[in-house]
Formats: C-alpha cells, sequence, structure tokens
C-alpha cells in the first residue's frame, strides 16, 4: 500500500483515469464509460452524462466496459464501446454506446438488450445539471408534446420533482452562453438531487410514479439518447482560467458556532468505554445515544449509555426509532421504565418513528404510521420536563418530504450522507455546494427553531433507499457503502472540516460529525487499516472545532468555494482544500502561525499567502 496514498484516501485504492476529449470550445471527461464536467470555454454545462443500471434496491450495476474506440480529430471526436451490466440475479444488460462531439454539440446513445429478464429501479440514461449559478434562474422546459414552460430551476430544494415528461431543457450557462438538453427514447422527468446533499439537478428516464423495480425482458431491446446543443453570442463571457491564487475575505456575524455532538452506538460499546478521554480531547459537549429496538437494543444498550455519561459527565441525547407496534402511551412508558431502570440521565429525547427512516419516492404509498403529534405528545408525557427533538434519523431529503408539526417539538435534527448516488472523489466535495441549500431550505420552513445535524458522515448509517447498506471489503469508492475508506484519511478530515464550514453561520445548537468508535468513529476498531485504538485524522479538526463552539463565527468568502472552504473566529481562520491538487490562497492579513491541523507542522507564508497541500486542512492564527 502505498504510504502516501493511503495517508490521503485511507485506501491504496485509485479513482479510474479519465480521458479529456476536446472539440474547439468544448471539453468533456470520459470516465467508466460515462461523461463528467462537459464544459465550454471553461465554463460548466452539464456535470455529467451517465448511461447508469441498478439493481432493485438501488445499487449500482458497475459495467464492464469492452471494445473501446476513440478516434479525435481537431474539431471532433468519436467514442464507442460495449458495455455490459450485470444483476444480481446473473442477467447481463449488454449495451453498445455511441459518444461524439464537436466545438457545438455533444451526443450520447445507448443502444441496449438483455440476455434474461433483468430486474432493476432504473436502467437509462442520467443527466446532471450543476447548482451553482443556476439554482433561482430562468430555465425553458420543452414537454413531449412540444410546448414549452418558462419555468425557474428551485432555489429552495424541492421535495417532489420540478419538471416532469421533459423532453428538452434550455438554461444559461454564462452570459452570452445558452445551452439546450435533449432527452429521446423514454420519459424524462426531474428531481432536486440537493436533498440527498449531491451537487446537481438531475433528470432521470423512467418515472417514480411508475412501478419499481421493474423488469427489462429478455431479449427487447430499447434505445436512448442525450443530445446537447451550446450557442454563443459575441458577447458572450470570457473563459474560465484557474492559475490565479485564490482570494479570500471575512464576514464577521453574531451567530456563536454550534456546541460539538459525538454519537455513540451500543456495538461499540468496549471501544466507547476506553476511549473516554477522547471526548475532552475533541471538547464534545453532547453523546448522541443511538437507540433502535428494532434491531434488538434494550437495557444492555442504555446501561451502557449510563456508564458513559456518568464517567464523561456530558449532556445525553438518546435517538431513539419508536416502533409504534403497540398503544403509543404505552410503548413510550416503556421506554421511559428502561431509561430509569438503566440510571440514564438523559439531557433531551430526539424521536423518529422506525418507519419514516425508509423513503417514500414520489408516486408510492405512505405507510402506516401515526401522527406525528400523537408520537411527540406520548413521549412528552413519559418523559415529563425533558426536551423533545423531531425531524427524521435518516436524512435531509426524508425530513423535506415529511416535514413535522415544529411547534410540538423543542428542536429539529436530520443527518445527511454524501455517497447516496455516487462516491467518488469529487462528487462527495461537490456535496457542500448543495449542504448550503440543505440548511438554508431547514431554515425557510423551520424558521429560527433550535436545529441539530449529525451524526453525518462519509458513510451511511442507514439505506432508506433500499433493503440494506452496501457491504464493502474491498475498502472501495462505492454508494450507500455502510463503511469508507476515506474516514481514515487526509480526505475524510477535510470533509470533517469542509462540512463544519459550510453549516458554520446557520445557527446550529449541535453538529455532529462523528461516532466516538466503530467504522463511523474518531478511534479506529480491530482489523481496520488504521491502527487499533489509534486517532484517525478527522479527531485533530474536531479538536479544533470543539475550541470554537459557543464563539462567534465570520463567513468566510471565497473566489473559488470548488477548491476552498473556510470558517473563521476571532483571530483564527480554519481553511480546507476540497482538491487533490495544491491550492494557493491569499491572506486577508498577515499571520503569526499556519499550520496543518492534522499534523500540527507549522508553514511558512509567501508573497502573503500559504499553499494548501491535496484535501490539507490548515489553520491561521492573526
Amino acid at each position: 500500500m502505498s504510504e502516501a496514498t493511503f495517508h490521503l484516501y485511507g485506501t491504496a485504492a485509485r479513482e479510474p483515469e479519465s480521458l479529456l476529449l476536446a472539440a474547439g470550445d468544448v471539453s468533456v471527461d470520459l470516465q467508466n464509460g460515462n461523461l463528467r464536467a462537459l464544459r465550454f470555454r471553461g465554463h460548466e454545462v452539464l456535470r455529467g452524462i451517465a448511461f447508469l443500471v441498478r439493481d432493485k434496491d438501488w445499487g449500482t450495476c458497475t459495467a464492464t466496459i469492452s471494445d473501446l474506440h476513440v478516434a479525435e480529430r481537431e474539431h471532433h471526436f468519436v467514442l464507442r464501446y460495449r458495455a455490459r451490466f450485470t444483476a444480481p440475479s446473473g442477467a447481463n444488460l449488454d449495451c453498445d454506446i455511441s459518444i461524439s462531439g464537436d466545438p457545438q454539440s455533444v451526443t450520447f446513445s445507448a443502444d441496449c438488450v438483455s440476455d434474461a429478464d433483468f430486474e432493476t429501479a432504473r436502467a437509462g440514461f442520467v443527466v446532471l445539471h450543476p447548482v451553482v449559478g443556476i439554482a433561482g434562474e430562468p430555465v425553458e422546459v420543452r414537454h413531449s408534446d412540444g410546448s414549452l414552460e418558462d419555468a425557474r430551476w428551485p432555489d429552495e430544494i424541492e421535495p417532489w420533482q420540478p419538471f416532469k415528461d421533459i423532453a428538452a431543457l434550455t438554461h444559461c450557462v454564462a452570459p452570452g452562453i445558452v445551452a439546450t438538453t435533449e432527452f429521446v427514447g423514454d420519459v424524462f422527468e426531474m428531481e432536486d438531487q440537493r436533498n440527498w446533499t449531491d451537487g446537481s439537478f438531475k433528470t432521470y428516464v423512467r418515472p417514480l410514479a411508475l412501478p419499481w423495480p421493474y423488469l427489462v425482458c429478455k431479449n427487447e431491446a430499447f434505445s436512448q439518447r442525450i443530445a446537447v446543443t451550446i450557442k454563443a453570442d459575441g458577447a458572450a463571457a470570457p473563459a474560465i482560467k484557474s492559475s490565479d491564487p485564490v482570494t479570500i475575505s471575512l464576514v464577521p456575524t453574531n451567530i456563536r458556532f454550534p456546541a460539538l455532538g459525538i454519537g455513540l452506538r451500543p456495538e461499540c460499546f468496549e471501544y466507547e468505554l476506553a476511549s473516554l478521554p477522547v471526548l475532552k480531547t475533541v471538547g464534545a459537549e453532547h453523546l448522541i445515544a443511538h437507540f433502535d429496538p428494532g434491531a434488538g437494543d434494550g437495557l444492555a444498550a442504555l446501561e451502557g449509555y449510563a456508564t458513559i455519561a456518568a464517567r464523561s459527565g456530558l449532556k445525553v441525547t438518546l435517538e431513539l426509532a419508536v416502533p409504534c407496534a403497540m398503544p403509543l402511551e404505552e410503548e413510550m412508558r416503556g421506554f421511559a421504565a428502561l431509561v430509569d431502570r438503566a440510571g440514564l440521565k438523559l439531557d433531551t429525547l430526539f424521536v423518529c418513528p422506525s418507519v419514516d427512516r425508509q423513503s417514500t419516492p414520489p408516486g408510492s404509498v405512505w405507510p402506516e404510521c401515526p401522527d406525528l403529534s400523537d408520537i411527540y405528545a406520548a413521549a412528552r408525557a413519559a418523559f415529563p420536563g425533558l426536551r423533545i427533538g423531531g425531524g427524521m434519523m435518516s436524512y435531509f431529503t426524508e425530513l423535506n418530504r415529511k416535514r413535522v408539526p415544529a411547534d410540538l417539538v423543542d428542536y429539529i435534527s436530520h443527518t445527511t450522507s454524501p455517497i447516496v448516488h455516487a462516491a467518488d472523489d469529487l462528487s462527495v466535495m461537490q456535496s457542500f455546494e448543495a449542504l448550503r441549500y440543505v440548511v438554508g431550505t431547514t431554515r425557510a420552513v423551520y424558521g429560527d427553531k433550535s436545529y441539530r445535524i449529525g451524526p453525518s458522515t462519509i458513510a451511511m448509517r442507514q439505506n432508506p433507499y433500499g433493503s440494506a447498506t452496501k457491504d464493502n471489503p474491498s475498502a472501495s469508492r462505492i454508494p450507500m457503502a455502510n463503511i469508507d475508506p476515506r474516514h481514515n484519511g487526509q480526505f475524510g478530515a477535510g470533509f470533517t472540516l469542509a462540512y463544519a464550514a459550510t453549516v458554520a453561520s446557520t445557527g446550529l445548537d449541535v453538529l455532529t460529525l462523528s461516532t466516538l468508535a466503530g467504522s463511523f468513529g474518531l478511534i479506529a476498531g480491530k482489523g481496520e487499516p488504521t491502527p487499533e485504538g489509534e486517532l484517525r485524522p478527522l479527531a485533530r479538526v474536531l479538536s479544533r472545532l470543539g475550541a470554537l463552539a459557543g464563539r462567534e463565527v465570520s463567513v468566510v468568502e471565497t473566489s473559488r468555494p470548488d477548491a476552498v472552504l473556510g470558517l473563521a473566529a476571532k483571530e483564527r481562520l480554519l481553511m480546507v482544500n476540497i482538491t487533490p491538487d495544491a491550492q494557493r490562497v491569499a491572506l486577508p492579513a498577515v499571520p503569526r502561525v499556519v499550520s496543518l491541523i492534522t499534523t500540527g507542522d507549522e508553514y511558512r507564508v509567501q508573497d502573503e499567502g500559504v499553499v494548501l497541500p491535496p484535501y490539507g486542512c490548515v489553520e491561521v492564527v492573526f
């Protein structure tokens, strides 16, 4: 294993190589047979075009690519290949792919047939439009009957599909540059992927109102095509250059940085108990104790939490997945009796119906569930005088689709995960473009209600969109995985700091970005790449965040938010490079000390600036 690679990513595995294809002003990256970062004169037109196949649980069927042929000329490129997607049942979907481009257009087509009945949740094209510079702006939608709709991209995150029956979308890329994307071969609709912290609006094949999973029948051929056309006038925006240093400015606020929370899991009790000093090291103030009776959690789990609470002296929130399996008053009284018997002193109780952890997609029937007002009332009756939290134990998506009666709870909470749809490095770091809309939309809906986030980590704690999270024994970058190797590396530390920087000015009460132990934790366990009991790099980031709790923060505005993010308090600036390339940053004042957070190594300032290493987290003291 390369030591440098592991230091960055927690794994020796590298991402697939990409091939840059260019034709005049048009450029696009080919990776794993799909297109990314379609640009015109450096301006992002589309975030991606992909032909994707999902299994019945929305897991990704990876394509096996063969017979790849690429032909490039000065103003034209063409490539062809064959892709085979294999379902868990063993059925194969074979697709002949063709991609071509010229200075003003790109076309991506697929002709497919299966050798057996193929069960899938989706098989077809997905087109991603970027969020930055587009959200809230005009878009023209052409429908299948030829009618035109003058609309706007959603600004606040739309819980349901903003547009349906899409034949084409026309939008402004930059001043004087307009792009039209056509969708051929099936019925397309759009979802606002910011719900899942994806940095994109996604137009996909096959409406969610139709049944899924469904069968692609044996020997039943189908074809789809995406065609993008770009036009520029004489006053078009100039080409983008990224060679200039990143500039930053600090905007003071009267908002205080939230208290730091750390998650607890019943199965990690042994390691948690041995790691209690770490809670003081990172400055944690709250423990978020997960409790799921449906998974077998009982008195032993609560007694373990009581021991940790007594020894740490920290406040405890019990995160309760309510089974709703008996009359609510009786069920809640039973939980209160267990908590009392365990000797667990609670600061707050967060309640979420267990069934609400599973997503209800558009067009699906909502599962049977007691009214939330009745659940909250039963919780208050069983736990008198305790602050009660509501929201979703799963993700913002579910909170946005099933909005809770905020006047009946004391605070709102949800989590996020960046690997629901894609798990490559770029997509994970682009999730912060969407996260700022997540917290903005939550504030728009719930006003100044007390607000908490977490535990939010790269890996998924649960899968609301299928039967289970994906096991990841090979430590790969895969969507919906319950373990992500990057949690062990500098990447995980960078993700943690970037997350905090994005939500710093939201006015959160508690922010939880890790558990204490386990695969989501600050401490490595037995059999993991990081030595057992050793602090992961993100722990050092959390120690800086814990020190900021309760202090007024400044918003850090950067000229390249796709590259550098930050947050600041009095005389202290934290910055993170969210790219695999070193970034030069011009500082707003002469610092006293600049150091790499994860190692403590000091930096020299040159030409009033500092170079941030790949995914590097830097502290600047003025």
